[in-house]
């Protein structure tokens, strides 16, 4: 077979190689986003872009989060994994240069007398033409003293798309530890108004505490002038002791969010500093959303999926290029001998040499067969994450926008509750006392406003829940 048959031959395998494998990936395409994420809402300046030190206004909880972005173990992890990632970089950057080896190599064969080594050495050593440095010793030896290199030249993109991967996972790391800082901010945020709102329940209940025992303490009286009997005693008192195992429970649930505080600031058990009681602290007046395409922008977990769909498509490219030809050049240059005193007795024993070659895989090509199915299911994989992604952000910026306003709505409806309540503690006392109301009114009055008052601090808290989150899902706190 001439050789211009044998390169029409190779050709044609290229051509039938690209026509197989460069075939688009398509996933299925995803639903439009709309326009606004609630019809009527202020669509400007959304929160997100909002400096997490001006949005919140408790010096206390700035000071929390403050500390935690400097301590906090999570946010260490996503550091060292920058650097693993830009570790990556650099390799991609240098992975086709041509590399260049120093190096000294030594080896000793004993060729046989009926092997073609054994039997032309042993012919060429009679030679008359040879001089005695020029006598091949046996065993033999050989000695190499110099350079090699090797470059394999990208063809199809290769360097490029190798480039273009390890770029997008080393923004897709440092976009990783923006959304650790947002997710922080969001878990220390909600966290202290926890602590805020359960030092107002333990208010509350002492609050009722005191109430009970009095009203304790006055069916106690009456019971010893004769107004009252046993059974109402008891009553009393199993509520009084009701609550006060309420108190205790209460209790250690501050020391149970404390400590999950002083964990996301990398430290050890102690007391958290608050501020102002949470009826008193005021909620953040702005909640602007901006439009749905900027939180593409803001929020790190869609730009990270972002990037991830960037590097999986690169990914693809490279394991496509698998099935094509590759290009390699190597060279050598230095001093070989089969003595040593010979080695660098220059130019007798200088030698260089240089090859070229074209290798393209054409049977059994299982394992990039399956490295490249893989790399299909990856990037699909990684292109149904990002619309994920985008449609999970949507949903908890509207469920937030409409926990604000319900719950403002709870919390209005919950502080009229507790005022009736209250009204409603006062008069069964009275009425009890003039005997026209029994002690079970008055203990279902009692409970009745403890657990209203419970629910308005639930209420309050909620409120902050929703505002902390929405800023959370509109990309804001990590700056």
């Amino acid at each position: 077979m001439g050789f211009k048959k044998i390169l029409l031959f190779f050709l044609l395998c290229i051509f039938l190689n690209s026509c197989n494998v460069f075939k688009p990936v398509v996933g299925k395409a995803g639903h439009a986003m709309p326009d606004k994420f609630v019809s009527g809402q202020d669509s400007s300046n959304s929160i997100g872009f909002i400096p997490r030190g001006l949005f919140f206004t408790d010096s206390n909880l700035i000071h929390l989060i403050d500390t935690a972005l400097t301590y906090n173990l999570d946010l260490q992890r996503a550091l060292q994994r920058m650097q693993y990632a830009n570790a990556g970089n650099l390799y991609a950057k240098g992975r086709y240069l041509p590399t260049i080896n120093a190096g000294v190599g030594v080896g000793v064969d004993k060729f046989g007398k009926y092997t073609m080594n054994g039997v032309g050495n042993f012919d060429s050593n009679l030679s008359p033409n040879l001089t005695n440095d020029q006598i091949i010793p046996d065993p033999y030896r050989d000695l190499f003293a110099g350079v090699r290199s090797s470059w394999e030249i990208s063809l199809w993109g290769n360097n490029k798309n190798l480039k273009k991967a390890a770029k997008a996972r080393f923004l897709s790391s440092e976009v990783g530890k923006n959304l650790i800082i947002t997710t922080l901010v969001a878990e220390i945020a909600t966290l202290y108004y926890d602590l805020l709102a359960l030092d107002n329940e333990l208010v509350t209940i002492r609050k009722n505490l005191d109430l009970q025992e009095k009203a304790m303490n006055t069916i106690h009286d009456l019971k010893n002038g004769g107004k009252a009997n046993e059974l109402a005693v008891k009553q009393f008192e199993a509520q009084f002791l009701d609550t006060k195992a309420l108190e205790v429970h209460i209790q250690q649930e501050i020391i149970k969010t404390e400590n999950i505080l002083n964990v996301l600031l990398g430290s050890f058990p102690k007391k958290i500093i608050r501020g102002l009681p949470i009826r008193n602290q005021l909620l953040p007046e702005q909640t602007a959303t901006g439009i749905p395409s900027s939180m593409l922008v803001r929020r790190p977990d869609i730009r990270q999926a972002e990037l991830e769909l960037t590097a999986a498509k690169s990914d693809l490219k490279l394991a496509r290029a698998a099935f094509l030809p590759s290009l390699i050049i190597g060279a050598y240059g230095g001093f070989n001998a089969f003595k040593a005193p010979l080695l660098f007795s220059s130019p007798a024993s200088l030698v260089y040499g240089a090859i070229s070659g074209i290798t393209m895989p054409l049977i059994n090509r299982t394992a990039i067969k399956s490295n490249y199915r893989k790399s299909i299911a990856y990037q699909l994989d990684t292109y149904y994450a990002y619309q994920k992604t985008i449609l999970s952000g949507f949903q908890e910026v509207v469920t937030s926008l409409n926990g604000i306003k319900n719950y403002e709505l709870v919390y209005q409806i919950k502080e009229e509750e507790v005022e009736a309540l209250l009204k409603a503690v006062i008069a069964s006392k009275d009425l009890f006392e003039a005997g026209f109301a029994s002690y079970l009114e008055v203990i279902t009055a009692q409970k009745s406003v403890l657990k209203a008052e419970l629910e308005l601090t639930e209420a309050k808290k909620v409120q902050f829940h929703s505002v902390i989150e929405l800023y959370r899902s509109l990309g804001g706190g990590w700056e």
